[in-house]
């Protein structure tokens, strides 16, 4: 029995799997991101993240540990001399996991595994501050409601679109009146 076994197995053998989990560490480390299945992107989180948090402290014995679960010195210097000067103040989460869909050939859940300070997308925007969120008060409202006249209900209704009626799902119609109005 498997009680309070955590650890997916990947169905592969001991020495398979951790080949294969090093393996896609060093592409991690070499390329920032990687495309993989979701299962292999959700084991490997585990294993990469400690192995960044060891990078933070950058000594011999730390480097001959990671070095010693990745067996690749290219991929431990690109840890320790690129990606552990970045994240020395992330406190952890060093990992973000994507889900992309299914892959066309055997419908396997594709997901993309990438370091999280590496991403233009998300990345964008920090230390950048924000205006605190607060109520508007009645005359912003009713100023942000005058906008164009498009999107004003009685404007709708002169151009002779149903406006507010609804279908017997519940939802908004779109479709233009004809001319019984219907």
């Amino acid at each position: 029995m498997r009680h309070g076994d955590k650890t997916n197995n990947l169905s592969r053998t001991a020495s398979h799997r951790k080949a294969l989990l090093s393996n896609l560490a060093c592409q991690l480390f070499q390329h920032k991101k990687i495309v993989t299945t979701l299962a292999k992107a959700k084991a490997l989180r585990p294993y990469v993240e400690p192995l960044i948090t060891k990078s933070k402290e950058n000594t011999t014995h730390q480097r001959r540990l990671v070095f010693s679960r990745l067996q690749d010195k290219e991929a431990v210097k690109e840890l320790f001399d690129v990606i552990s000067p970045k994240i020395a103040s992330r406190p952890g989460g060093y990992t973000r996991v994507i889900k992309l869909g299914k892959r066309a050939g055997d419908n396997a859940e594709l997901a993309m595994i990438e370091l999280v300070d590496y991403n233009e997308i998300y990345g964008k925007g920090i230390g950048e501050t924000f205006p605190s969120a607060r109520r508007l008060s009645i005359a912003e409202r009713s100023s942000r409601r005058a906008g164009p006249a498009a999107w004003r209900p009685e404007r709708r209704r002169e151009e002779g679109t149903r406006s507010g009626a609804r279908t017997s799902r519940g939802r908004r119609s779109r479709r233009p009146r004809d001319d019984r109005g219907c």
